[in-house]
């Protein structure tokens, strides 16, 4: 009997667009492309409940007549391409003739359409892969895509749909990417009736000023840089422009958003020495190169791009940022000050008559044949044959091995790394607990970093930046839990501008930042008005506290970590615990470690890094055997 058999149109459609459409910002992303592709000069997108219940995007481009409209939702149908050939010359965003399909096989679309040369346009109604109606209509140049109830014929998919606040952080993440590289084209965005972004056709920098604020436009360095092999455009941030969270990183390809590590260590490359290790710098780099040595039909999202010469563009990039950042003076210069300065006399050539010295190297030497009887009381010249032994009021100096038995040198080395940390972890106790009553009363701080303690079973060792993080990260949980925040006002408030991304993650997390004392106002505009801070805090700039956590939420859950509470609670921890160096007294150092033996886990960070090591009196005994 045969088992084989094709697949139905609606059921393939939905599986493409399993891969295609993954959550409402891939319908936007596929849409806004489609009509940048189109040579629309103003796209407007309107969104309703994160893009759940209708997702809008209405351009002026040049439309498509009744046929096309209706041919564009069928499977691998393109304007874009003709033939396999055509592959490695793609200038467009789309080729695959996927989206359109995808889309409708998993939502009820409307698109209504004309081009400039007729008098009517193009109605459509489709609803999960099938035509309900086609007829003409009366509509502007270009074409209305109207995508609602996404998914609503695959209940399982809608139902692992993230909250709102999530998907809308998705949705201007996309737009963003798409904002960014079609500089020379107006976009809006209007959520749930608000206009969020509106964006006028302007050059580069104007746009990433529009984008992410002027903040980050004065930081910008220009990067320009034209090979035969590559040209490279855009702006990379200064060294004081470096963050450790939430840093912007763009990479584009012949005008197309792409992921790519390895160029963006390029980057990091071109920084060293520069900024703090563990922090990034903004970038925003337009890469332009042959279609033929790229390939972009990796994945359907297209963010994936190999290069076929991928090694020598890493290095044109290396070089190009370092070349721009020497050419603008951001790198910090050495200042010679003459009057200061010692004059160091040049030396006349001329007047030298002294031989230079000369090196003679002794080939038959051999470190490891055997020595002439050693001399007591006389502290030989060192070589790699001998080593010292110091006795009494003597030192005398003794072949470390023959010319036959050299291979003791050797010796123990054999012990594998595997091996050390092993004996390392079991001189410090491996797994074990402890109570508060079992620590001293005495203890002494080493190096400004670690409290030592003496125990009944050893020696404890307490990291006290961790310490104090663990301390601070249980009371803004219970803060919040409890709601007893404790607000400090501000004299003078502070103000917030964000992105419009940020914004909205900020939106998203005001309730939590308010329960752990946080008081913000939004006076519209991406700006808002900080009142108040958590108590406790004092010495920390509010806006960087604040973009900080505000950056933790969008990069997502940190293990263990499964809400906004949590992630707000670690960051404010991390930001307000006693930092490296600083010197406690006796009775700092005894509330600390009082608190941190309250806590239901003081053996490890809220993010799993250890907070104690216990150096056991077994093994101190071992070290003076």
């Amino acid at each position: 009997m045969d088992i084989v058999h094709l697949l139905p149109d609606s059921v393939a459609n939905q599986i493409a667009a399993g891969e295609v459409i993954q959550r409402p910002a891939s319908v936007i992303k596929e849409l806004v492309e489609n009509a940048v592709d189109a040579g629309a000069g103003n796209i407007d997108v309107y969104v309703q409940d994160a893009g759940r219940t209708c997702i809008q995007v209405i351009d002026d481009g040049k439309g498509m007549s009744e046929t096309d409209a209706r041919l564009a939702f069928e499977r691998h149908a393109t304007s874009k391409i003709t033939c396999a050939e055509d592959l490695f010359t793609l200038r467009t965003m789309g080729f695959r003739g996927e989206a359109l399909p995808s889309i409708v096989a998993v939502a009820q679309v409307t698109l209504q359409t004309r081009t400039l040369d007729s008098e009517l346009g193009t109605r459509l109604e489709i609803e999960g892969g099938k035509v309900l109606a086609q007829e003409p209509c009366v509509c502007a140049v270009g074409a209305n895509f109207e995508v609602r109830n996404l998914f609503f014929n695959i209940p399982a998919r809608r139902k692992f749909l993230k909250s709102n606040h999530t998907e809308l952080n998705n949705i201007m993440q996309e737009f963003e990417r798409i904002a960014l590289v079609n500089y020379s084209v107006a976009f809006s965005l209007t959520v749930d009736g608000t206009t969020t972004v509106r964006l006028m056709a302007s050059n580069l920098r104007q746009r990433i000023v529009d984008v992410f604020g002027k903040k980050v436009g004065e930081d910008l360095v220009a990067v320009d840089v034209n090979t035969t092999l590559v040209n490279i455009a855009g702006f990379v941030g200064r060294p004081e422009a470096s963050r450790k969270k939430g840093a912007r990183q763009y990479f584009f390809v012949n005008g197309r958003y792409m992921r790519h590590p390895y160029f963006a260590k390029a980057v990091a490359e071109a920084f060293n020495d520069l900024v703090p290790e563990g922090e990034q710098v903004p970038f925003f780099l337009y890469l332009t190169i042959d279609p033929a040595n790229i390939d972009v039909n990796i994945s359907p999202t297209k963010t994936e791009v190999k290069f076929e010469n991928e090694p020598a563009i890493w290095q044109i990039i290396n070089a190009g940022i370092r070349e721009s950042l020497g050419r603008f003076y951001a790198i910090p210069t050495i200042d010679f000050d003459n009057a200061q300065t010692t004059e160091i006399p040049v030396m006349d050539a001329s007047r030298c008559d002294v031989e230079p010295p000369k090196v003679t190297i002794d080939m038959s030497y051999n470190p490891f044949a055997a020595s002439e009887s050693t001399t007591s009381g006389v502290v030989p010249s060192f070589s790699p044959g001998y080593k010292m032994s110091l006795h009494a009021n003597t030192m005398t100096a003794r072949p470390k091995a023959s010319a036959t038995d050299w291979t003791r040198l050797y010796d123990g080395l054999a012990t594998t790394v595997e091996t050390r940390q092993e004996q390392q972890m079991d001189m410090f106790g491996g797994e074990w607990s402890l109570d508060e009553d079992e620590v001293g009363g005495q203890h002494f701080q080493f190096r400004g970093q670690y409290i030592i303690s003496a125990t009944r079973s050893g020696l404890m060792i307490i990291d006290q930046h961790r310490a104090h993080m663990r301390v601070l990260y249980d009371r803004y949980i219970l803060q919040m839990d409890r709601q007893e925040n404790v607000t400090q006002g501000l004299l003078f408030p502070e103000l917030l501008t964000l992105s419009p991304s940020d914004a909205q993650a900020l939106d998203g997390i005001m309730e939590e930042l308010h329960r752990i004392g946080f008081d913000l106002t939004s006076i519209g505009g991406g700006s808002y008005s900080i009142n108040g801070l958590p108590s406790g805090i004092d010495g920390l700039v509010p806006q960087t506290l604040i973009k900080n956590i505000i950056a933790s939420v969008r990069q997502g859950a940190q293990p263990g970590l499964h809400d906004h509470k949590h992630r707000i609670a670690l960051s404010l921890a991390k930001a307000a615990a006693i930092v490296e160096g600083q010197v406690l007294t006796q009775q700092e150092m005894d509330m600390l470690m009082s608190e941190l033996f309250k806590s239901c886990n003081p053996n490890l960070t809220p993010d799993g890094k250890v907070i104690i090591a216990l150096l056991k009196q077994a093994n101190i005994a071992k070290m003076f055997s």
